[in-house]
């Protein structure tokens, strides 16, 4: 007689891992400035990643653990992730494979796969001759905007959460208006406001001045229209320093400053849909970056060009007809570099240079009487560039702060939602 045991299904262990966990895990490998490079000697400039680097990095989140739950891990498979060797074994490399697999089907990352060239053959009277065999170049991927948005995301909710509670709103100002949300008491209509009525007040009139009977006739003086407070819109660049210095000292910088950027843009598009926002990148020079590619921005072995950074993030806002025009520098280092009229860039990265901070500073006085504020968000705390970040809050109606990497996203969003007019240094 034929016997049919069942059992309780197990499934696969890749399965039971929670992939936007593994996604958070992953943030510092997606999201690498180049730190890491002046260590191990990896090209700066090289935005692509591989997938056997995403597999290491994959190991790496497993293997501090919390990833795989106890019941979807055999003791056997958890002495083979805790060993240095753990990449040799096929099991874990099943698992590794699964993941990645995983990944790419929910859409967080984009694998491309190495173009497949085969030359044509050549042949002779006695057959074909063999090419020599190259190395095929290795299979790399991209990060998807899912990811992007996702990391923004939680970076957000991390940054409120040590906020304490807040409310979002829009930007809030002293004046009244006749809109839509009623924010004041009423008001007598006049010409040209939003007829945003008051139905209550309007009727009381009528009816204290006609008295109570049917129907109720109504004139112009009758008439109440609700107050509500105006909400203003705000264009924002973001003046982000990729010079070299912001992975130096051992310490990186630059990393914190693309998730604090991430962060703002996702807070920007879910609760200020009337705002923009714009990212400019200054080194030598400076150049505009869609937010979409903020992930994949290295820094590199660049001078300081603020003066280039502040007239492009000029040419920008001054597009954007908004009530608030605002620059938020993010910057560890004085200016040391110029851009001359001919195209030559000028450097000179000892002190502070008179020519430098001087043309720096007239551009600063530019954004001023543009109307344009300054807040500058300072990353180290010498002197030449305290003295330097004095000058433009001297100059222009903005702020300074004195924070570090693990305190910039606290200052930059508290600032952002506030909109207080006090002065900090």
């Amino acid at each position: 007689m034929k016997f049919i045991r069942y059992g309780k299904y197990i499934g696969e262990p890749a399965d039971a891992i929670d992939l936007e966990e593994l996604i958070k895990r992953l943030g510092d490998f997606f999201l690498q400035s180049g730190f890491e490079s002046q260590f191990y000697g990896v090209s700066q400039m090289d935005p692509e990643r591989s997938m056997e680097a995403l597999r290491e990095a994959i190991l790496r989140a497993l293997q501090e653990g919390d990833l795989l739950p106890e019941d979807a891990m055999s003791e056997e498979l958890r002495k083979m992730l805790q060993d240095p060797a753990a990449m040799n074994s096929q099991a874990v490399k099943d698992l590794l494979d699964k993941l990645t697999e995983r990944l790419a089907n929910e859409g967080f990352i984009n694998p491309q796969q190495p173009p497949q060239v085969t030359a044509p053959p050549q042949t002779s009277a006695r057959g074909q001759l063999g090419q020599p065999h190259e190395r095929q170049p290795e299979a790399r991927f991209e990060i998807t905007d899912k990811t992007i948005d996702f990391l923004g995301f939680k970076t957000l909710q991390d940054l409120l959460g040590s906020l304490g509670r807040s409310s979002f709103g829009r930007h809030d100002t002293r004046d009244l208006s006749t809109g839509v949300e009623s924010g004041g008491v009423s008001r007598p209509y006049e010409f040209g406001d939003t007829l945003n009525m008051d139905i209550s007040a309007t009727l009381f009139n009528a009816v204290r001045r006609e008295g109570a009977k049917v129907p109720i006739e109504m004139t112009y003086s009758d008439l109440m229209v609700h107050q509500c407070e105006y909400h203003s819109s705000c264009a924002t660049v973001v003046l982000l320093d990729c010079s070299h210095s912001m992975i130096l000292y051992g310490e990186d910088r630059f990393t914190p400053a693309k998730r604090v950027a991430m962060a703002l843009s996702h807070l920007i598009r879910t609760q200020y849909p009337g705002d923009t926002l714009s990212l400019v990148l200054f080194h030598d020079s400076a150049e505009e970056v869609p937010l979409g590619e903020l992930a994949r921005v290295q820094v590199g072995p660049y001078y300081t060009n603020t003066r280039e950074g502040l007239r492009l993030a000029q040419r920008i806002l001054l597009r954007q007809k908004k009530d608030m025009r605002q620059i938020v520098m993010i910057t560890d280092g004085k200016p040391s570099a110029l851009t001359l009229e001919d195209g030559r860039i000028y450097k000179n990265a000892f002190g502070l240079d008179p020519f430098v901070v001087g043309q720096t500073l007239e551009e600063v006085n530019k954004c001023k009487r543009a109307g344009i504020m300054i807040n500058t968000f300072m990353l180290a705390s010498d002197y030449s560039l305290v003295h330097f970040v004095q000058k433009i809050t001297a100059m222009c109606r903005g702020k300074a702060y004195f924070t570090t990497p693990y305190t910039l996203g606290q200052y930059l969003l508290m600032d952002y939602m506030s909109r207080k007019t006090k002065q900090i240094h």
